[in-house]
């Protein structure tokens, strides 16, 4: 084969090559893919930036490499971008370097974990640190690249020597011994402006109420208590029933026989958000029956989380409590 007819179709084959790549990867910038194909019209200065540029942050368990790009995963919340657009709009800063800084915007590799920033962005809350699998020192560490961001942090399902471990790096920090949390408020609470009910059958189920309501509070939710009002003694929840009523979301615990949902979800006229625990005897099968129970309620509005998930009840309530536009009256 000729020279030229081979280097035609040796180009063609590269840029096959890169279609396919970037098919793949859709969310590589055009400006890299156009600064790529010009690689090698590049001065000696720029080609040597941009590579650089194309350096992964370092993993394991020297940050050093994500120490000088810190600000770029840090603190990546909506108004973090408008700044950054801002400056782009004003001539402060490059498309080209604000397409550095946002390449490392998703997560921070620690090796074990992937910290991933970006999901205040996307979900309107940051990453949630479940503590139970995880070693002292791996939670700690991960607290650590979360708090690093600016937000709020919370961290579920953690022992008190997890705390400690944490505290020593964050002062204020906060355990809550019951609900098993840790949270850290760094950004100011702004009162939301329905309320959340938190309505818990026994004295037993405090632990899945308590994590519910820690959630829904760093979430910036306003919340009320209604606990020790099963349905045993259904007039101790009936002597509340105004109150309840005004609530915009209803975050119901119990075990048991998990009659308590369907009671509330006869009473109000809002969302119920149903949490059977694992609180009973034999037959309660560690809160199966109270599950079954519930996602047979008779009551309309009323859905079910898992077992014992009081965190995923306060999550749920917080963002459907986030929609409120006026108080109810």
């Amino acid at each position: 084969m000729p020279p030229k007819k081979r280097s035609q179709l040796q180009a063609k084959r590269t840029q096959r090559e890169k279609k396919r790549h970037y098919q793949t990867n859709p969310m590589e910038s055009k400006t890299t893919r156009g600064r790529e194909r010009d690689y090698e019209k590049m001065p000696a200065e720029k080609r040597t930036r941009f590579e650089a540029e194309q350096r992964p942050l370092a993993c394991g368990s020297d940050h050093s490499t994500i120490d000088i790009r810190q600000s770029t995963i840090s603190n990546m919340t909506e108004q973090a971008i408008r700044d950054l657009l801002e400056s782009v709009r004003g001539g402060r800063q490059s498309i080209d370097e604000a397409v550095a800084r946002l390449r490392a915007m998703p997560f921070e590799d620690l090796g074990f974990a992937k910290v991933d920033h970006h999901r205040s962005l996307r979900c309107g809350f940051p990453e949630v640190i479940y503590c139970e699998g995880k070693s002292t020192a791996q939670v700690a560490e991960i607290f650590a690249a979360c708090a690093r961001s600016g937000v709020n942090v919370i961290a579920t399902r953690a022992k008190r020597e997890v705390f400690d471990a944490v505290a020593t790096k964050h002062a204020k920090a906060e355990f809550n011994e019951a609900a098993r949390t840790i949270t850290l408020r760094q950004q100011e609470k702004v009162p939301s402006c329905g309320t959340i009910a938190v309505v818990c059958a026994g004295t037993s189920d405090l632990p899945v109420a308590e994590e519910a309501r820690v959630t829904c509070e760093i979430m910036d939710q306003t919340t009320a208590t209604f606990y020790d009002v099963g349905v045993a003694g259904i007039h101790r929840l009936l002597a509340h029933a105004a109150q309840l009523q005004s609530a915009s979301v209803a975050i119901v615990i119990a075990g048991m026989e998990g009659a308590l949902a369907s009671v509330v979800g006869g009473l109000v006229d809002c969302p119920v958000i149903a949490v059977p625990t694992s609180v009973g005897y034999g037959a309660s099968f560690g809160g199966v029956a109270a599950l079954l129970a519930m996602l047979n309620s008779c009551a309309s509005g009323v859905t079910v989380v898992n077992i014992d998930n009081g965190f995923g009840a306060g999550y749920a309530a917080s963002l459907i409590n986030r929609r409120c536009r006026t108080p109810k009256t």
